[in-house]
């Protein structure tokens, strides 16, 4: 009765996931999207038949399989996954708002639904032999891999239960490796040369600011309308803007570590662990030079364990949301006015002489796309409301230009703006929010280099650069250190470089983009996309069948990329 019974919740629970989805035709379809709930049937089959007469065990083990089922629908329903160790980490208070915002009536009528026929289908079913069971669900596992192979399910083939298992797996072996990961490529863009502004900003106090949530193809600096930061836009209008920046990784809390560290981080190290990755920290470098530093944060250290990213890096001052105090809370974090006051107070503290090293890392951007006040955008939809809330993150950036203006620091300053990763909506089948693809909208970013009386007019710049060399090329302008930081190179280097950057929220993935290449590689599956993103920049068109050679190059090169970053972090951590 169980077993049975517990293939029917399956059953009904990933068609409850599945829904509204477009899902390919396919004889092997079947067997490809419900292979895993199969397997985890037959295996509790196999338990439920050594509980024996203890009832009372085997209900219970029923019950919470058939409870973590339900409760992962909602999450499939909206985010095309179950839930990972990733995801239960980050499902934590702050981002409260986000969580409920999916408590809708559909939501949770689906889940009674699903609840109530985990009540009944025991009894239902009737008494099923467990060989009449075993045989054909034993059989759809065998050939699940195999018809996995076939369809592509984006992962929405596992079972609750085997996506949580299997992200406590490893993904990589770590492996030491000596070499220029990034090097070479087909890159065939103007090699612009920049040089020239080497060591043009000494002396420059320096604001690095990291918009939240905001990738490139939003903005009317790269071309979308209505043009949602118009300051932004306007701090452009004289700077260096690169037109195809990357970051290493789509989530803040790891991306931010590349930048201040000059480092990838790696698969299967927990961000706790960062702490003790020793690194030249472009906070430390500049404190070591007279700066004052410091870093103020409209969200929360503890999330995600940002304590390990932003502590001991050379920081005078560390503030977040629980010191700023704000006029306006959210589970996320306070209101960025009031981190802007902050700011301003600091600096106002410092001698009018006294260079400055600000990062300005704002939440305005992030789910569910709150603001205080309605912004100038119809409010329809989620898109919607995420560029009202851009737009929101663009006054508050301009709050701050505007003040650096009114104490005379406007002359000297370097400003260094970007996104820290992207955000989708949909534009690929199941990819929302950031954390889980590798397409442009979740890793294409904004990047600008302003220095005000400095750069007179506005420098695009087409080859690809990677978040990873911020903090390379801030001492190269400044003059105030080497061109190449551990991992990360200056971008007035006129030499193309690869972006690398890879994803483990949900399905393990690893990609790159070189010159009008941009590839991604599942490391679960072993499926590969290439696109030419000159001519298919919404990324379409996979061409990886006509360049076989190519792919395999660049599959290779990825894994070994993968183990020999995880080596490599590992060697800073014994350094410490």
């Amino acid at each position: 009765m169980r077993p049975a019974g517990l293939l029917v919740v399956f059953v009904a629970a990933k068609m409850a996931g599945l829904w509204g989805h477009h899902l390919p035709l396919s004889a092997w379809s079947p067997i490809a999207y419900f292979w895993q709930d199969a397997l985890v049937v037959v295996a509790f089959a196999v338990v439920d038949a050594v509980l024996g007469t203890r009832a009372r065990t085997a209900w219970a083990a029923y019950a919470v399989l058939a409870c973590y089922a339900v409760v992962n629908i909602p999450v499939v329903r909206v985010l095309s996954t179950p839930l990972t160790s990733s995801m239960w980490r980050a499902a934590r208070g702050t981002i409260a708002d986000s969580i409920w915002l999916y408590a809708t009536w559909p939501n949770v009528v689906v889940m009674a639904l699903v609840s109530a026929v985990a009540c009944a289908a025991p009894w239902c079913a009737g008494r099923v032999s467990r060989l009449q069971l075993a045989a054909p669900l034993l059989a759809c596992g065998l050939l699940g891999p195999a018809a996995a192979a076939r369809v592509e399910t984006l992962g929405l083939e596992r079972n609750a239960w085997t996506a949580l298992g299997l992200s406590m797996m490893p993904y990589v072996a770590a492996h030491g490796a000596e070499l220029d990961w990034r090097q070479g490529g087909i890159d065939r863009t103007r090699r612009d040369d920049f040089s020239r502004f080497r060591g043009v900003a000494a002396g420059r106090s320096v604001v690095l600011v990291s918009l939240e949530s905001t990738a490139a193809r939003y903005l009317g600096l790269y071309g979308a309308s209505p043009d949602v930061m118009p300051r932004l836009s306007a701090l452009a209008a004289s700077a260096i803007v690169f037109d195809n920046a990357y970051a290493v990784y789509p989530e803040s809390i790891k991306g931010l570590f590349s930048i201040l560290c000059s480092t990838y981080p790696a698969f299967d190290i927990p961000v706790e662990n960062y702490a003790d990755a020793a690194c030249p920290s472009i906070a430390a470098t500049l404190g070591r030079r007279g700066y004052a530093t410091a870093l103020f944060h409209s969200g929360r250290f503890m999330y995600l364990g940002m304590n390990a990213i932003v502590g001991h890096r050379g920081y005078d001052r560390l503030e977040d949301a629980g010191d700023i105090g704000g006029h306006r809370h959210s589970s996320f974090g306070v209101d960025e006015p009031a981190t802007i006051a902050r700011i301003l107070e600091w600096i106002d503290a410092l001698p009018s002489d006294r260079p400055f090293f600000l990062t300005y890392l704002p939440i305005a951007g992030h789910h569910p796309y709150d603001t205080p006040e309605p912004g100038p955008f119809p409010d329809r939809d989620e898109r919607d409301r995420y560029r009202n809330a851009l737009h929101y993150a663009d006054a508050a950036l301009g709050s701050l230009m505007d003040g650096l203006d009114a104490r005379g620091r406007r002359d000297d300053t370097l400003w260094i703006v970007f996104g820290d990763h992207g955000e989708a909506f949909g534009q690929h089948e199941g990819n929302f929010g950031h954390t889980f693809q590798l397409y442009d909208e979740n890793v294409r970013v904004p990047l600008l280099i302003a220095a005000p009386g400095l750069i007179r007019e506005q420098l695009r710049v087409q080859r690809t650069v990677s978040l990873i060399d911020t903090t390379a090329t801030t001492l190269d302008l400044l003059g105030a250190g080497p061109r190449v930081v551990l991992q990360g190179r200056s971008m007035l280097d006129a030499e193309p470089r690869m972006a690398l950057f890879f994803a483990d929220y949900s399905l393990g993935m690893v990609g790159l983009r070189d010159g009008p290449l941009k590839f991604i590689y599942e490391l679960d599956s072993g499926r590969t996309r290439l696109f030419d993103v000159t001519t298919d920049p919404d990324e379409r068109r996979s061409i990886a069948s006509a360049r076989a050679a190519q792919v395999c190059g660049y599959e290779q090169l990825l894994r070994s990329w993968s183990a020999a970053q995880k080596d490599a972090l590992e060697q800073l951590r014994s350094r410490n």
